[in-house]
């Protein structure tokens, strides 16, 4: 284990900042490339966004363009990682999207340090704590209220080499809604068809382990009465009920309901989970690095979680770049049991070594230099999209 500061001492200013690139891949995320004089690149995730917008950012607050060229990454050691991460997000407040811009630029800062010192990001964390980190994952949509649907849907699950032992299960599928499609208030019915969905969910998973997934659709009551009606599944989690940000409907649900409660994929850096934190509001924070403050940010999240011996997981649904920062960061976390992780990650394309591997519901962790990605440019020149220049 080789912590970054002390790992960096006797390499300061080895290797210079000389651009930072973007370029919007067809799948519709954006990836950032940070190079040196030494001839080493780091690459971060920067989420869905435009990539026009990305270099934007980038111009205006990363390179110097702006306003305070003085806190310019360009020239800059790239292993002083906290200095441009308080510059990058503290010394004027940054927020979505370019927040996910910066926060991949933090990524691509990190994965950069670990290969111009020859070793993983979780070792620079002060890790590993494990070398296989334990996964949830996603359950196929559909009718949820139908029996014989949920039997095909869990025999889909159950013929897959991943070994997952927890998933999602949507309440818009329950409800037949589109996701993330706000609901004023549920009815009685409503509330019906939510208990009979988990309620054969729970029937055909067995064991397995269920989340009650929302996307901050609820509102105060019908979050109370879901949390109800789902109580005797059992789940391992209910996930973001209510509006992203804390207010003190948080609490109310608390304190009318004995399910553990996670949210946080939306936060943005460590004072928006504070309240969550000294409220006692949640059992269960769920940083996603893209959106919280790249794997900087979401360090501080922990570490600040742990404090009240509250867990967090990661939020991550996006490429290899997230798959593995997120590995790498979760087992660097003592207080990290678990990390998300979509069905179709082991097929992530664009790596030429080094592939995500899963068995047992659980992730390989790589001990491979930074975060253990090499790209094959051909395969990333064949997927920009549409328009977009190579490394804009």
């Amino acid at each position: 284990m080789i912590p970054l500061d002390t790992a960096a001492a006797a390499n300061r200013r080895q290797a210079t900042i000389t651009d930072i690139k973007a370029m919007r891949l067809d799948d519709g995320f954006c990836v950032v490339r940070i190079d040196t004089d030494a001839g080493i690149s780091g690459y971060g995730d920067c989420g869905p966004n435009d990539g026009d917008l990305v270099r934007a950012v980038i111009a205006g607050q990363a390179a110097g363009g702006g306003r305070l060229p003085h806190l310019s990454l360009i020239g800059k050691d790239p292993l002083a990682i906290r200095v441009h991460h308080h510059n990058m997000f503290s010394a004027y407040p940054q927020r979505r999207p370019h927040l996910q811009v910066l926060s991949g630029i933090d990524m691509a800062l990190w994965d950069l340090a670990g290969k111009l010192l020859g070793v993983s990001v979780a070792s620079l964390l002060g890790g590993p704590f494990r070398d296989e980190i334990e996964l949830y994952s996603h359950c196929p949509q559909g009718d949820f209220t139908d029996a014989g649907a949920w039997a095909d849907r869990v025999a889909e699950l159950k013929s897959e080499p991943f070994g997952f032992t927890a998933y999602k299960v949507d309440i818009h599928s329950c409800l037949g809604l589109h996701m993330q499609e706000y609901v004023p208030s549920l009815s009685p019915g409503d509330i019906r068809k939510v208990r009979r969905s988990y309620a054969l969910a729970r029937e055909h998973f067995g064991e397995t382990d269920i989340i009650v997934h929302c996307h901050n659709e609820l509102d105060t009551p019908s979050a109370i009465a879901v949390a109800e009606a789902v109580e005797e599944i059992k789940p391992l989690y209910y996930e973001d009920p209510l509006q992203p940000g804390f207010a003190e409907n948080w609490v109310a649900l608390r304190r009318a309901t004995n399910l553990p409660i996670m949210t946080g994929e939306n936060i943005e850096l460590v004072d928006q989970a504070l309240p969550f934190l000294t409220r006692q509001a949640v059992d269960c924070l769920q940083p996603d690095i893209v959106n919280s403050g790249g794997i900087t940010g979401t360090l501080r999240i922990a570490e600040l979680a742990s404090a009240w011996r509250i867990p967090i997981t990661l939020h991550n649904v996006n490429g290899i770049l997230l798959n593995m920062a997120s590995q790498q960061l979760g087992a660097a976390i003592h207080n990290c049991p678990r990390i998300e992780c979509t069905r179709g990650a082991t097929r992530l394309e664009g790596a030429v070594e080094n592939p995500i591997v899963i068995r047992d519901g659980k992730m390989q962790v790589s001990s491979a230099p930074g975060l253990g990605v090499s790209f094959d440019d051909d395969w990333l020149k064949g997927h920009r999209f549409a328009g977009e220049d190579w490394w804009g």
